[in-house]
């Protein structure tokens, strides 16, 4: 006699691997993430209609402008101040996410090749990554780096979310109508 298998559904497999990475991610690699690390079958067409399902729990992050990123998706329990993606801000959460996925797949016993496969992608990412032994230090190593500009950027962030305090429930998960280019004004 078969058992059944039953996956999670896909917003709970978007679930686990957002939470994996902790920050705002593009939709390509929720899926890879959750493809190398966990059992299921999240695509990206299940992720992208995900985001549009305002009822699933994901959302856009923003940024600075509170408008919302374009692929970038985000857990909508998490604060505005962790989706809000600023250019230093995406940079050192993207650094995090490779920190936290490579000591994931590393307290495995052993690694597949799919889990291979996706660290050596996320290595490319990482100032010496793809020569490292060890991908999370690396990945710490270029983090610290970014502290001086952190600071820097810390006001463009501080300004936006004072901004956003004005807004209601459905702009802080989705963001602000972008603005579209208007001829003649510069």
């Amino acid at each position: 006699m078969k058992i059944p298998i039953t996956l999670p559904a896909a917003g709970e497999q978007a679930r686990h691997a957002l939470l994996l990475l902790g920050a705002p991610a593009p939709a390509r690699l929720v899926v890879r993430v959750h493809a190398a690390l966990f059992d299921g079958d999240l695509s990206v067409p299940a992720l992208a209609a995900l985001v549009r399902d305002r009822d699933a729990g994901l959302c856009a992050a923003l940024d600075a402008d509170l408008t919302a990123v374009p692929g970038l998706i985000a857990l909508a329990d998490w604060p505005l101040e962790r989706r809000l993606m600023t250019p230093v801000a995406r940079r050192t959460s993207a650094l995090a996410m490779i920190i936290r996925v490579a000591e994931f797949a590393g307290m495995k016993a052993s690694a597949g090749p799919a889990e291979h496969r996706l660290l050596r992608e996320l290595a490319r990412d990482v100032p010496h990554g793809p020569e490292s032994v060890d991908l999370a230090e690396a990945a710490r190593e270029a983090l610290e780096s970014l502290c001086a500009a952190q600071a820097a950027e810390e006001p463009v962030r501080a300004a936006a979310l004072a901004r956003a305090a004005s807004l209601d429930a459905d702009q802080l998960l989705y963001g602000l109508p972008a603005v579209p280019h208007q001829r003649g004004c510069e």
